[in-house]
């Protein structure tokens, strides 16, 4: 492939995990000129917790070793040895198979991975923020259009502050509203915006690790990342912040007002759009579950809808791109949201390596989308599956422990075991039979 005199101008909208993991593999490379528009003034702690699984730790390895490294400075190890192999362990919470005492086996896990770590959002952010040079990255640009001209080689765009820009190619991750992803699909496409078809209102309150556990919280649920199941609600717990802080949530499915009501942590703060959590619908619940779920109900205002994106039927369009929760937000019940971002941002880190002409561009963005768009999308189902499975509305395995362990572990190694060096691989044999079918017709 040819190379050109001055860098390719990649602008990527959004600096959440997605856009900040690509913007840290992206900005090494000397014939890219990469930067990034975030449109908060700066990001801020919402509680948010993740325990990223295996996939996830495969493709910040392919992004680079400092992106491992970011993580690895702000997590925390799941589990008191390092080198062991960790997994989110899955109890039933009521029922004939209730499960979660001290001394009971989980009934199945997810996730499971040596060295695995939890870690909050937030801090994750911030390791990855520190790998981008200052200059490259601008907040308070709020993304408000975007648009290609055919006599113009440059993608234009403009923010809410009135400031315009242009590139040669325009990759977002902008989140689940995501403005990108209204141009990629069409503003009138059935799945242009987020929808929430079960329903689901999470509950979510973080403390410190001592107050958790002064609370009732078993201390093993303050060191894992535990799953308990129910019919009224499901609970889990993240540790967080080095394990001084724990974020415990109670996901109730049919408690969201209607199936497009989606919103994010620390935005469904409105009393009168929201249903409290009732703790005496937890009765029937193990004590071990219980504690938790009066630990959350003592503050619900962190309470939010969450929602994901029913399938795009693109990915990209010209040399305009999307990715992470702009392309295919999910559900957070499989655990995957962050670990897609990251295999998204693997694979434009890969083919990007061999753009080096503006005419490239298209064929990259196609072969990523050719790639990219069927797993992503099957992960999205994954998760909703797994959430009706966590409220006991999902091929009645909460009836089978054995049925359901086999359902768990297939739905785990799904997301968890993929092969992302061929995923990258097959992306860039894509691109290329694409490149030498235009150089064919030139």
């Amino acid at each position: 492939m040819g190379s050109t005199h001055h860098p390719l101008s990649i602008a990527i909208m959004g600096g959440g995990i997605a856009g900040l993991s690509l913007a840290a593999a992206l900005v090494k490379k000397p014939h890219l000129d990469i930067h990034v528009y975030e449109a908060v003034p700066a990001h801020s702690d919402v509680g948010a917790g993740l325990a990223l699984h295996r996939n996830a730790l495969a493709a910040m390895a392919l992004l680079g070793p400092e992106v491992h490294q970011a993580y690895l400075d702000k997590a925390i190890n799941i589990g008191e040895d390092a080198e062991a192999e960790m997994a989110t362990d899955i109890f039933f919470a009521c029922g004939p198979h209730a499960n979660t005492g001290a001394d009971q086996e989980p009934v199945a896990e997810l996730g499971r991975a040596k060295g695995r770590k939890s870690v909050s959002r937030a801090d994750l952010l911030a390791g990855l923020l520190g790998l981008v040079p200052g200059e490259k990255v601008s907040f308070g640009k709020r993304l408000t259009k975007i648009w290609e001209e055919e006599e113009e080689e440059k993608v234009k765009f403009e923010f809410g502050d009135g400031t315009k820009g242009e590139a040669d190619c325009v990759l977002g991750a902008d989140g689940i509203r995501s403005v990108v992803r209204g141009y990629v699909v069409g503003e009138d496409h059935p799945a242009r915006h987020p929808v929430n078809h079960d329903r689901w209102q999470v509950y979510r309150t973080v403390v410190t690790t001592e107050e958790a556990i002064e609370a009732g919280v078993e201390e093993r649920f303050t060191r894992t990342v535990p799953i308990l199941l129910g019919p009224r609600g499901h609970v889990n717990c993240i540790p967080m912040n080095k394990g001084t802080r724990l974020s415990a949530g109670v996901a109730v499915r049919g408690a969201a007002l209607g199936e497009k009501e989606v919103d994010g942590p620390g935005k469904g703060n409105d009393e009168g759009r929201r249903k409290e959590l009732d703790v005496g619908l937890y009765k029937d619940y193990t004590p071990e579950a219980r504690a938790i779920v009066d630990l959350v109900a003592r503050d619900t205002s962190a309470s939010w809808a969450v929602g994901d994106h029913d399938n795009a039927p693109v990915y990209f369009k010209g040399r305009v791109a999307m990715l992470g929760d702009a392309a295919h937000a999910s559900l957070p019940f499989a655990g995957n949201g962050a670990a897609q971002a990251l295999e998204d941002a693997a694979v434009l880190d890969h083919l990007f390596e061999r753009v080096k002409q503006p005419s490239q561009i298209e064929a990259a963005l196609g072969a990523y989308d050719a790639v990219r768009r069927p797993r992503s999308q099957d992960v999205v189902d994954v998760a909703r599956m797994l959430g009706r499975a966590y409220a006991f509305a999902e091929r009645d395995i909460h009836e089978d422990p054995k049925k359901a362990r086999v359902f768990f572990t297939q739905a785990g190694r799904f997301t968890n075991e993929a092969d992302l060096t061929r995923q990258n691989e097959e992306a860039m044999a894509k691109m290329e039979d694409s490149v030498r079918g235009i150089s064919k017709n030139n």
